[in-house]
Formats: C-alpha cells, structure tokens, sequence
C-alpha cells in the first residue's frame, strides 16, 4: 500500500531474494547516501515528535528518534526492512537539534563557535518479517572555527542549512565554519551512517554487493 507521503525511488535492482527496503525520512541528503548502496528503496515521510525527554543524553536521543521514526512507517508496508535514522548535537552538556529558523541558526552557530561539538547519528534497521530491531549510533567530532556575527549572517544567507543539527551542512558551505571532523564513517555527519547500515542490513540478510 502507498500513501500520499511515499514515492518510489529506484536506484538500483531490487532481487526477489531481498525483502522491500525503506526509508523513513523525507530528507533529500539520507536519500542521496542510501542510493549510493544502488539499492531499490521507496522513501516515506515519518511524523514524529522530536523534542527530548527530561534528561535524556544526546544518544539516547537520537536512538529513540531513529526507532521511533522507523516505526512510524513501518506498518504501511509488509515484511519490509525500515531504516530510520536520526541527529543531534552536543557541546558543554547542551543538546542541539535542528534550528528550524535563522533566529535559532544564528544563535546555534554563535554557541558552537571556537568549541567541539559531538554529533550524534543513531540508525536503526527495523525488520518487518520479525519485528527485531537493530540499533547502532555514529559518533562525530567537529572543531568548529571562531566564527563572527557577519560570517555566520554570510553563511545562512547562501546555506539556509535549517534542517541540519547546529546549522552546518558539512557536504556544503558548512566546511567553511569547521576546522576538524573526527569519525569512524564520514557519512555519518551527512546524516546516514553508511557503514554501519552495510553492517545491519547484512546481518538482516541482505548483501549489499552478494557474490
């Protein structure tokens, strides 16, 4: 069944072997990293609720987020495998995610200025034949510069990156505000952990290059 919010989006062969894969987000960067796998996948906009629980750490945060979104699909298509995935920023024990708004950008890049900040990418993998859930979180570190009032302005007015946890688009003009990244995928940055998805869907079964 394919609601309104859903559109296929081939971007590669799909074998019988494998069962249909998911992905619940309506962000155009997840779409682009998973099409890179050339996996067949249809695309499903989830609805959920992304405000933090009372005292709840950045990565739990964003595995709950990944699940929850995941699961929110996940019942619109039978015997699938969902993936959803989820980020969120920390610095000095503050939670950052997306700014939504100039105002809230401008003033997430002037607190994260000259500071690291640890993004955090949770990725669950939701296996409909099952029900199992397998969940991993992607650590990155980023140094970001010492950035003024009229740098920032600059920036947001050609990257208007509202939709990306601490306003910095890494894979845009956001490289101009960073002085070092640190990871074990750089992927995950972008918003979808490449490797660690390659690791999941092969435990679920699925290969992505099968000999």
């Amino acid at each position: 069944m394919r609601s309104m919010n859903q559109q296929a989006y081939v971007s590669g062969k799909q074998t019988n072997d494998n069962p249909p894969l998911v992905l619940a987000s309506s962000s155009p960067y997840r779409k682009e990293l998973l099409a890179r796998l050339q996996l067949g996948f249809l695309t499903s906009n989830p609805q959920v609720d992304e405000t933090p629980l009372a005292a709840e750490n950045p990565e739990a945060l964003a595995l709950r987020l990944s699940e929850s979104k995941a699961r929110a699909v996940a019942g619109q298509f039978q015997a699938a495998l969902v993936i959803g995935s989820d980020q969120v920023a920390s610095a000095n024990g503050k939670i950052y995610g997306k700014p939504g708004s100039h105002s809230a950008a401008v003033k997430q890049l002037g607190e994260l200025a000259g500071k690291t900040a640890t993004f955090y990418t949770g990725l669950c993998l939701y296996d409909g034949r099952d029900g199992q859930v397998r969940l991993r979180c992607v650590p990155t570190e980023v140094r970001f510069r010492n950035l003024d009032a009229a740098l920032i302005e600059n920036y947001l007015l050609r990257e208007p990156a509202y939709d990306c946890a601490g306003a910095a688009r890494s894979e845009g003009l956001g490289v101009v505000l960073i002085d070092s990244i640190s990871s074990d995928d750089p992927s995950a940055l972008v918003g979808l952990p490449l490797i660690a998805l390659v690791s999941l869907l092969g435990e679920a079964g699925v290969s992505v290059l099968p000999g």
